[in-house]
Formats: structure tokens, sequence, C-alpha cells
């Protein structure tokens, strides 16, 4: 095998369909994968339970770090446009290893997280079907765990086909189910107001000032924990800039509609959790938030008091959260898989673009079925191993931000003093942004050591801990497979991706491939 230089001015593009999304398009799809009405539900309960009154500030407190990796998101966008984002960036920054393993967060997040939307989807779809057809007997539709499966396996293949499909077709489809969250979630506010205002709210409690204030916060346990569950519900915005590759402006609109995404979650996050408190108050009784029944679905909870005989509009738009956050999961997972392709950081076939609706076909297709045999195969071991794997999701999501921030600051470490500008957004708030994640992370992992921390004991020790560290280790040792192979030798060398390398390979990703190895 001969080596040979990779040429400067080779054509653009991975074969991708470019120029299909603009920037409401681009920040749709990061809205959307942020799944926000089911975010609420599954977070809003547990946040209120560890830190009460000050819900509202958490929200805040969280949307920091997530705001400055965004920066560092936009500025290496701006600088390198490559749809393998923390992959690319961070072999560019790093060097190869820390390159790939960030893909590896990025990939495995997006697996865990598949097969949590496609249970929440497959449950609140057959609590719609029990609802209309008012089950009266004990064996509800939505207990039926293999009917729940199943059908969280069929929304896992419709997704998948749509991502498959072409990424206009599934920016229509995003336009559509956002809508019908962001309607629900506008009914919902201003049905809390209406009852608190009108006096008929179960536990009316007037708005202060008070909720905002982060000194009033409790011990520090607690805030911790708070805000890990708020990181959790911002994550999914970094899709926009996955897709930078198929926007109009490649090197603007994604870095836009990400910090466009993530203020929009915070006006919603903030302002939904309000209008909640007013209107159930903080008891722990009844429809409270404080309440521990009600802290895993605070929705189902209330809806029939709030609605009345259309709460049911409140379990649609979680089913539509989850479904619509199933689409646009996949599609960064697998662009950040043809991109490491491409730069031979895994087999070529991962580079496959469909010829005619410019999607990677299949790296897509191995998305979907690897979340739906892992869904599968973590239901059949144990739903207590699902749940936990759905905990410790926060260590991968931690993992690949900050190797994201770190590296926005050392690639641009010769510009950080150039102007005021580039030390701040380049340096200082991508670098904050990565050391609070990295807290994160480490806090997360020490906690989720505890035997008491989730549902399960593996090992004599925390579940979580063991799936959320095994699964990033995991990536350890697929990477070391792949470095046996031959083909391998160009990516872990520093030849097909360095500091230097144009990023944007040729429509045909094989003739890069062919260029960088003298052929195949």
């Amino acid at each position: 095998m001969t080596t040979t230089p990779i040429s400067l001015d080779r054509p653009e593009g991975k074969g991708l369909a470019a120029g299909t999304l603009g920037l409401w398009g681009s920040t749709v799809i990061g809205l959307a994968s942020t799944a926000p009405v089911y975010s609420l539900v599954a977070t809003l309960g547990f946040v209120v339970l560890a830190v009460g009154a000050q819900a509202p500030v958490i929200f805040i407190l969280a949307f920091v770090p997530m705001l400055f990796i965004a920066f560092a998101y936009r500025e290496l966008n701006n600088e390198i446009p490559d749809c393998g984002t923390t992959f690319t960036w961070g072999t560019k920054a790093f060097g190869p290893w820390v390159g790939w393993l960030g893909g590896w967060g990025v990939a495995v997040a997006g697996m865990v997280v598949l097969a949590n939307l496609a249970q929440i989807a497959g449950i609140y779809f057959w609590a719609l079907v029990d609802g209309i057809i008012q089950n009266p007997s004990d064996a509800l539709l939505a207990d039926n765990v293999p009917l729940v499966t199943v059908t969280g396996v069929v929304f896992i293949a419709a997704m998948t086909w749509i991502s498959w499909r072409g990424v206009e077709i599934g920016e229509r489809v995003q336009n559509i189910l956002l809508g019908i969250q962001y309607l629900a979630l506008a009914i919902f506010v201003v049905a809390a107001l209406w009852h608190f205002f009108a006096g008929t709210a179960p536990d009316p409690t007037p708005f202060d000032w008070a909720w905002f204030n982060p000194f009033a916060l409790g011990d520090w346990s607690s805030f911790i924990e708070a805000i890990l569950l708020a990181l959790f519900i911002y994550w999914g915005w970094d899709t926009c800039l996955a897709l930078n590759e198929e926007t109009k402006d490649p090197k603007r609109i994604p870095g836009r509609a990400a910090l466009l995404t993530t203020v929009f979650l915070l006006i919603t996050y903030v302002g939904v959790t309000v209008a909640a408190m007013m209107y159930a108050g903080l008891g722990d009784t009844g429809t409270g938030l404080g309440n521990e029944a009600n802290a895993d679905d605070f929705f189902l909870a209330i809806k029939d008091g709030l609605l009345g005989p259309v709460g049911w509009i409140l379990v649609v738009a979680v089913m539509i959260s989850a479904i619509s956050s199933t689409q646009t999961t996949i599609l960064p997972t697998a662009r950040g898989t043809l991109a490491m392709a491409a730069y031979k950081a895994l087999p070529k076939r991962f580079a496959t673009v469909h010829p005619r609706y410019k999607t990677p076909s299949f790296s897509t297709l191995v998305m979907g079925v690897v979340a739906s045999v892992y869904y599968i195969g973590m239901t059949l071991i144990s739903d207590n191993i699902l749940q936990d794997s759905i905990l410790s999701l926060g260590l991968a999501i931690a993992f690949y931000y900050a190797v994201t921030g770190y590296a926005c600051v050392w690639y641009f470490r010769r510009d950080l003093f150039s102007s005021a500008r580039d030390f701040f957004y380049k340096g200082l708030f991508p670098l904050l942004g990565a050391l609070m994640l990295t807290y994160a992370f480490v806090q997360s992992a020490i906690d989720m050591y505890d035997v008491d921390y989730g549902y399960t004991v593996l090992f004599g020790i925390g579940g979580t801990f063991v799936l959320g560290i095994g699964s990033l280790a995991f990536g350890v040792v697929l990477m070391l497979i792949w470095f046996a192979f031959p083909r391998s030798k160009a990516f872990f060398r520093g030849q097909s991706l360095n500091r230097e390398t144009p990023v944007l390979v040729p429509d045909d990703p094989a003739a890069y491939i062919r260029s960088v190895d003298g052929g195949v």
C-alpha cells in the first residue's frame, strides 16, 4: 500500500444534499432533537423534588454551560463546517484517538436515548388508546411490555425510513411535529394561568421573584442533582451542527441555529415551570409538584384537572415529542459515522450516500437496527437495566460536549489574543463550559457508583455507573479493534485527517479514500 498526499483542491462535499436547510429548518430540527415536551415531563418533577421553589433558576443555571458550548460549536463550525462535528474537531485539535472517542460519545448517546424514546412513544401511544376505549380492566395496553416494545421498534423503523428518505422530508415532518408540541405547551401554560387567576387551581401559588434567586438553593448535593437533570433536557441542539453540510450557508446557519435553539429552550422550560408552579404548587400530595408519585410524569397527573375532557392533548404531545426526537436523534449519529468512514476511522461502507436521496444510507440504517436491537435486548434482560442505561446517558453527553469545548480552545489557541471577541468566544466561554461539564461528568460518575443510585447493582457497585462508564470504555475496545485493520492506519497515523486537512471530502467518499491510500 502506498500513500499519497491529500490534494488541497479536491472537490467539496460528501455527497449529502447541500443547500437544503435554511435557518428556520435547522432551528426546528435542533428544537425537535431535544424533545421539549417529553424532557419537561421526565425532568420537572425531579428537579422540584431536589430544589423546591428554586426550579426556575436551575433551568437558567443549566443553560449557562450549554450556551458556552454552543459558542464552541459555532466557532469551530465557522472554521470547519464538517458533519463529523466532535469527531472531526477533536481529531484536528488533539489527534485521532481523542477524536475517535468523541465520535463514539455522540454515537452511544444517540443509541441509548433512542431506546428510551421508543419506549416512551410506545407507552404513550397505548395510553392514548386506553383512554379512547376507556379500558376498565387492570390489564392496560400501556402496561403490556411486549406490545409496547413492538410499537417502539415500529416507531424507530418509521423514523429511520424518514431519515433515510431525505433531510428535506424530515424537515417537513419536524415542522408539523414541533408545531404540535409547542401548541400543546401553549395550551398548558394558558390553561394553568387561567385556573390560577380564576381561583380554580388545586394549589394556586403566586409568582415570586425569589424563585430566581440562586442563593436560596439548599445543600450542594441537591443543587448538583438538579443541574445534572436540567443539563439532560437541553441536550440535542447540536443536531443543527451535524447537518451543517446540508444547509444553505454551512459556516453560519448551523451555529446561529444552535444558539437560537438554546435560547428558545430556556424560554420554554422556564415559562412552563413557572406556570406549573403557579397552578399546582409545591405540595407533596395530590397534584403538587413535590409529590414523588407525580415526579416521573407530571402531565399525566394533572391533565384531567387542567384540561378536563381534552386532557388527552398532553398525552398526544408527549408521544409526538418522543417520536419526533427519535427521528432527529438518528440524524447526527448517521452523519457522524459517515464522516468517520470518509476519514478512514470506520469501514468505508459507512460512507455510503444514497445516490438519489443524498443521505448517509448505510449509516442511517445501521443506527436504526442497532437502536432496535439494543432496545429489545435491554427489555428482555431487564427493564431496570434499560432505565439505568438511560440514567447514565448524562456521562456520554457531558463527555463529548466537554471534548468539543476543549477542542475549540486548543484549536484556536494561537488566535485567542487577536481580539476580545476571539478571547471570549473561542477561549474563555468554551473553556468554562468544558470545565463545568467535566465537573458534571466526574460528580455524576461518583454519584452513580453508589449502589443506591438507580435501579440495579452490577458487580457490587451502582449499575448506572457500570453502564455509563462501560459504554464509553466499550468505545475504546472498538477503537483498538479497528486500529488492528490495515485500512485504519491512514487515520491513526494522522494522514487522512489532521489540522491541515481540508475537511470537506469529495462527493464520492470512496474517491477520497483512494486518494489517501493509493487505492484499495
